[in-house]
């Protein structure tokens, strides 16, 4: 499981416009990487949205932003669309990114156990390593968590 301090994986997806996007994209810069379940249900549009309202707070500080979720490109593009979002949203299709960064795991709801992805959000530094990690999070209120602890707001 990684941990602070810990090398981020290196990565490329497509982005909602079906354009590769690489970790190395970044090299150099700070990164907020916010792993959802689904595009356009209410938790993950919470968050989304969230995000893009302090998006422009997080850029001043040097961060850049981008949601990873496993849905395709064109989900995703809808998605960006409809909630006017201003970061690039992230294909993980086949669950390997959200694998290694420990985003895709065991899943309980309503006592039954399951596959799939486990909303956390990880922030990757200048360096490319891990300065926060958030695991299992709710949706709601995450994003002034992560703001508070980066932004110091």
């Amino acid at each position: 499981m990684l941990e602070i301090g810990d090398n981020a994986p290196k990565f490329t997806l497509l982005d909602d416009t079906g354009s590769k996007v690489s970790s190395s994209d970044y090299a150099g810069r700070k990164l907020v990487m916010f792993f959802y379940p689904k595009a356009m249900t209410p938790g993950c549009t919470t968050e989304a949205c969230d995000f893009r309202d302090r998006a422009d707070s997080l850029m001043a500080a040097g961060y850049s932003v981008v949601g990873v979720s496993p849905d395709p490109t064109d989900r995703l593009a809808k998605f960006k669309e409809k909630e006017s979002l201003t970061y690039p949203l992230l294909s993980d299709t086949d669950h390997a990114v959200a694998a290694a960064f420990g985003a895709w795991g065991t899943k309980v709801n309503y006592g039954r156990e399951y596959e799939g992805l486990i909303r956390s959000t990880f922030i990757v530094d200048e360096v490319g390593r891990l300065s926060h990690v958030y695991r299992n999070v709710r949706a709601k209120g995450h994003v002034g968590r992560v703001t508070r602890d980066v932004l110091g707001e």
